[in-house]
Formats: C-alpha cells, sequence, structure tokens
C-alpha cells in the first residue's frame, strides 16, 4: 500500500468521524494558538522594549557611578574634575560629568517636580549626537548663566494641554537645600528656556530624556553648591568588546576600583536574557494545554481502535501487513497533528494582533513629572507582535510530534491485533 493510499485512508476515517475529530484537533489548535500568541507577544514586547532602551543608549559608551558599599556608609564620591583623569585613559575620546537633583519647576504659576540636570552642553552634544538636538531654538555650546534646554515631553506630559515650559518661557527651579542640623533653605535658578529637544521615546539611562531640565554644569555647580556629580559619561574611540572591557577596567583601576563602571550593551544583553527565561517559561505554561491536548488524542484514538477492531480484521485477513496499519493509524494522529498546528498558528496569531491593539497600545507610566494636576505623564508604547521562524516552525513541529508520540500507542496496539480475534470482536 503506497504512502499516498495510507494518508487517503486516514483521511477517509477522520472524515466519518468529524465531530469526534473534530473536538480532537481542537486541543492541539488550543495549546499551539496559546504557544504562538504568548510567544509573539513576548517577543514583540522585547524588540520595542529593546528598542526603546537603545534610543537612549550610545553603545560606544561607559557610565562611571559612584560605588555604594550600603545604608551606614557613604558612596565613594565622583567630581566634577575627574573627567580629566578619565579622559587620560587609551581609546577614551571624552567624557562628561553630570549633575543630577530633584527640583521644583515654576512656570506660568504652576509648579512642578522634575529631574534637573547640569551638563556640558557641547560635550553631551557630541557624545548624544543623535538625540539632544532642539526641534526649537539652538542649543548653545558656550551657554550662559541663563541657560535652560527641556525635553519634549515638558511641554505636555499629560497631553491634556498643560504646558510646564516652552522656548522662550522664563522658568525658575528651586532646590531645597539642608547642611546638617541647619533649616532647610530654598535656592532658586532663573532663567530661559533657549532649546526644546526633538522627542527621544524610550528609557534613558546617562542619555537625553524627554522629561529632563538641563543646565550648563558650572552654573549647576554653584546652584547645588558642590562638585560632586552623580555620573561621568565615557565617550570611546570604538565599540568594540575589547575596548569596553580594557577600558573598564582602566577606570576602575584608576579609582582604586571604587567606582561603578556600566556599559549599555551590556545592559541591553541583561535584558535580552531576562527576555529569553520569560518567554521559555511562557513556552512551558502553554506547552502544558497542548500536552492535555495529547491525551485526548491518545484517549479519542483508543476509542476509535475498539471501534474499528471489526475492520483491522479484515484488513489484515486480506493481507494487510501489520507495520501498515500502524502507518494507518499514525497517520491520522500526523493529519490531526497538521491541522491542529496550521489552524492553532493562525489563531495564536490573530489573537496576539487583537491583544496588541486593544490591550497594549499605551498606558501611564511613572516618568518623573509630578504637579498639581497629580498622576504620572503619559508614555504611549505601541506593541507588535512578532512570528520569527523559530516560533513557526517550532509551533508547528510541537504539534506534530506531540501528536505522533500520543498517537503511537494506539497505533502500535491496532498493529498487535491478531486477526481471528478482530473479526470475533463484537
Amino acid at each position: 500500500m503506497q504512502v499516498s493510499d495510507v494518508f487517503s485512508y486516514s483521511f477517509s476515517a477522520i472524515r466519518l468521524r468529524k465531530l469526534r475529530a473534530g473536538l480532537t484537533t481542537l486541543g492541539v489548535v488550543i495549546g499551539i494558538a496559546a504557544i504562538v500568541a504568548l510567544l509573539s507577544l513576548a517577543q514583540g514586547f522585547q524588540t520595542t522594549i529593546t528598542a526603546q532602551f537603545e534610543k537612549g543608549f550610545a553603545t560606544n559608551t561607559l557610565l562611571v557611578s559612584p560605588r555604594s558599599f550600603g545604608v551606614a556608609e557613604a558612596s565613594f564620591p565622583l567630581y566634577v574634575t575627574d573627567i580629566q583623569t578619565i579622559d587620560a585613559i587609551e581609546n577614551v575620546s571624552m567624557s562628561v560629568a553630570t549633575m543630577q537633583k530633584t527640583c521644583f519647576v515654576n512656570s506660568s504659576e504652576k509648579n512642578f517636580t522634575l529631574n534637573v540636570i547640569g551638563v556640558d552642553f557641547a560635550k553631551y552634544k557630541s557624545i548624544y549626537e543623535s538625540t539632544f538636538i532642539a526641534a526649537k531654538g539652538t542649543i548653545p555650546s558656550n551657554p550662559d548663566n541663563k541657560s535652560i534646554v527641556i525635553g519634549a515631553r515638558i511641554l505636555d506630559p499629560w497631553q491634556n494641554g498643560t504646558v510646564i515650559a516652552d522656548f522662550g518661557d522664563a522658568v525658575d527651579i528651586t532646590w531645597t537645600k539642608r547642611n546638617g542640623t541647619s533649616p532647610p533653605k530654598n535656592e532658586t535658578y532663573t532663567g530661559r528656556v533657549l532649546a526644546v529637544l526633538n522627542e527621544i521615546g524610550g528609557f534613558s539611562v546617562g542619555g537625553p530624556s524627554d522629561l529632563g531640565v538641563y543646565i550648563p554644569i558650572a552654573q549647576a555647580q554653584g546652584f547645588f553648591e558642590t562638585d560632586e556629580c552623580n555620573m561621568i559619561i565615557v565617550l570611546l574611540k570604538n565599540s568594540d568588546e575589547a575596548t569596553i572591557k580594557g577600558v573598564s577596567d582602566a577606570i576602575k583601576d584608576a579609582f582604586g576600583g571604587q567606582v561603578q563602571v556600566t556599559s549599555p550593551t551590556a545592559v541591553l544583553e541583561i535584558i535580552s536574557g531576562v527576555f529569553s527565561v520569560v518567554e521559555l517559561f511562557l513556552a512551558g505554561i502553554a506547552g502544558i494545554s497542548l500536552l492535555v491536548a495529547g491525551i485526548g488524542i491518545m484517549n479519542i484514538m483508543i476509542v476509535s481502535l475498539m471501534e474499528r477492531t471489526r475492520e483491522i480484521g479484515i484488513l489484515k485477513a486480506l493481507g494487510m501487513r501489520s507495520r501498515t496499519v500502524l502507518f494507518i493509524f499514525l497517520s491520522e494522529a500526523i493529519i490531526i497533528g497538521l491541522m491542529g498546528a496550521a489552524i492553532g498558528i493562525a489563531s495564536g496569531w490573530g489573537l496576539a494582533n487583537i491583544f496588541a491593539r486593544f490591550s497594549l497600545v499605551g498606558g501611564n507610566i511613572q516618568a518623573g513629572v509630578q504637579g498639581a494636576q497629580g498622576g504620572a505623564a503619559i508614555t504611549r508604547m505601541s506593541i507588535t507582535p512578532v512570528l520569527t521562524p523559530t516560533v513557526f516552525l517550532g509551533a508547528f513541529a510541537f504539534g506534530v510530534i506531540v501528536s505522533v508520540i500520543f498517537g503511537l500507542y494506539p497505533a502500535w496496539r491496532a498493529s498487535k491485533l491478531k486477526p481471528v480475534e478482530a473479526l470475533r470482536y463484537e
């Protein structure tokens, strides 16, 4: 009996029991659909988050920050002048210190809590040349003591027409300081917005932010009354792995191992690793439903075997070999697996797109802006499901393999039936 005849016979047997075969196939469909939907959503979310992070990163940079030793012991301080030590290291193009404080920003008689960053505008623009760009006004290379640059989302963080500050506005930045046991004292920096940045999107780690307020580093030192900085951003001559490691080690040695050096590429690798674990976990959960479907296949095929015992006896009496009977039953399982996998992949892909469209199109994310209205600034993040060839082929193969594995025992039992006993079966 040819292979095509075997599959034709098996398909005819399935058609004779449409309802039973349909319910059996449905179990495979649900399992495959769950795998495809969950993994394509997870892959799409990973792609989106990675892209958002990459917008705030420069792959040829390092972030140097003070190393914390615990709550009781103070962190090792970094100073603005430490950039001279870093600039002297081989393969370092330049470095820029940043100061960051949470301040009250007063504009148009409204107060908001924002992160104010002191930075060298010229160097910062050289490092983040694709993101630290003005949409309105001009970022001064030699700023005066009245210069302010703001992120794009400062214009309307809640997307309800509430403008914190715009190009040309006068802004008062108030910082509350306290030394020892002395009473708190407010210091105010008054300036004018000379530039509004292009919208960056994404998450900022050292780089420009849509919700940042930037002032010259020289003015920040006087305003915050300190030379300590929160971070030093280092621009490397290239993004080779060897360069990143060599410069990182050299910086740590220069500061006696008392600083922490972070590579944006390493952060992205960690994020990718976390998502890989999450994807594996989701695939495992979805795979359980497919195993349940496999048990259903075995159950249905055993029932089918009992109903078709006389049919098998007749076929064997007419000379059909045991391996042909085995192949007939396995073919039925393969057909169920193929149909279930095909429908499941299409259904899972459709469900993933529906869920992404109606549930993951946006939301409120705490982004460092609080004001009289309360609540957080709104960040919209579109999630596009991604069906990779690995997921597609893996789901297809998994559906067929599970069907074959759970159909193997009933097929083996059918092949071992003796013709005389099968013909006697009632």
